[in-house]
C-alpha cells in the first residue's frame, strides 16, 4: 500500500492560505488539471460527507467525498469514490500548520491507497507530483495568496 506524502512551505500566513485550501469544491479555481468542480446535490463545501464531481482537463472524471473538516487544526481529509484510474481505498489528508519563523504556513498533503501489483511507483509519482505539488505549486501563485496586505 503505497504512502505518498509532499509538503511545502508557503509565504503567506497560515488563515489566509486556509481560506484558499478548506474550500472542497475550489480545484477548478487552481489545480492546473482540473477543468470543473461541482458540489453534488447542492450541499456546502465544508458539510462531511458532502461528494465534489471533478472533471479533468482531459475530459476523465473523479467523485470524492469530504470525511472530515476542522478548522481549528486547519485539516481535512477526503477519498476517492470513482476514479478513471486504478488507485482504490484511496484516502487523503491535508494539514496546514503556522511558520513562526516570517510568518509562512507548513503544508502536508499524503494518502495511502492500493493499485495493482507492480504499479505502486507510477500511481505514488502521479499522485505525489502530477497532483500534490502540481496543486501546491498552482495555489503558491495566486494573485489573493501574492497581494501584500490581503
Amino acid at each position: 500500500m503505497p504512502r505518498v506524502v509532499r509538503s511545502t512551505i508557503i509565504d503567506v500566513p497560515v488563515d489566509r492560505l486556509w481560506a484558499v485550501v478548506r474550500d472542497f469544491n475550489a480545484l477548478d479555481q487552481h489545480h492546473p488539471i482540473v477543468a470543473t468542480s461541482q458540489i453534488e446535490r447542492g450541499h456546502p463545501v465544508d458539510k462531511v460527507g458532502c461528494v465534489r464531481r471533478v472533471t479533468l482537463r482531459d475530459g476523465s472524471e473523479l467523485r470524492e467525498q469530504l470525511l472530515s473538516l476542522s478548522d481549528l487544526e486547519m485539516s481535512f481529509s477526503y477519498c476517492l469514490l470513482d476514479t478513471p484510474i486504478p488507485l482504490f481505498n484511496y484516502v487523503s489528508h491535508i494539514r496546514l500548520l503556522p511558520v513562526t519563523d516570517g510568518n509562512r504556513s507548513f503544508w502536508h498533503w499524503e494518502s495511502r491507497f492500493t493499485t495493482p501489483a507492480g504499479r505502486e511507483e507510477e500511481f505514488a509519482r502521479l499522485v505525489g507530483e502530477e497532483v500534490y505539488v502540481a496543486g501546491m505549486e498552482a495555489v503558491r501563485q495566486l494573485p489573493q495568496l501574492l497581494e501584500t496586505g490581503a
